[in-house]
């Protein structure tokens, strides 16, 4: 049973900073594709950011030159840096590996990040 567990949420400043972090327990491969995404009260889940296995990374355009996302494939985690943190951010951030051979999605329980202005 795979389980992807992230820690590194909180309650920060405006403007401050946060390092999310995930890593999976149990055994896992070729995944393709892992990311952050976000859902925040009312409002459906977004992309936050993704990072394929090649090292190509995808952001929203809300969070470009303020997050940064990088992966050790061979420990089998994620990792997001949050910098320059806005309101606005604030949400539930889940983490996700993806397989695209057999099709297959993996999500973390959510860790919630709050930005008080």
């Amino acid at each position: 049973q795979v389980q992807l567990v992230e820690s590194g949420g909180g309650l920060v400043q405006a403007g401050g900073s946060l390092r999310l972090s995930c890593a999976a327990s149990g055994t896992i491969f070729r995944i393709n594709y892992m990311g952050w995404y976000r859902q925040a009260p009312g409002k459906q889940r977004e992309l936050v950011a993704t990072i394929t296995s090649g090292g190509s990374e995808n952001y929203a355009d809300s969070v470009k030159g303020r997050f940064s996302i990088s992966r050790d494939s061979a420990k089998n985690t994620v990792s997001l840096q949050m910098n320059s943190l806005k309101p606005e951010d604030t949400a539930v951030y889940y983490c996700n590996f993806k397989r695209t051979i057999p099709p297959t999605n993996y999500w973390g329980q959510g860790t919630q990040v709050t930005v008080s202005s």
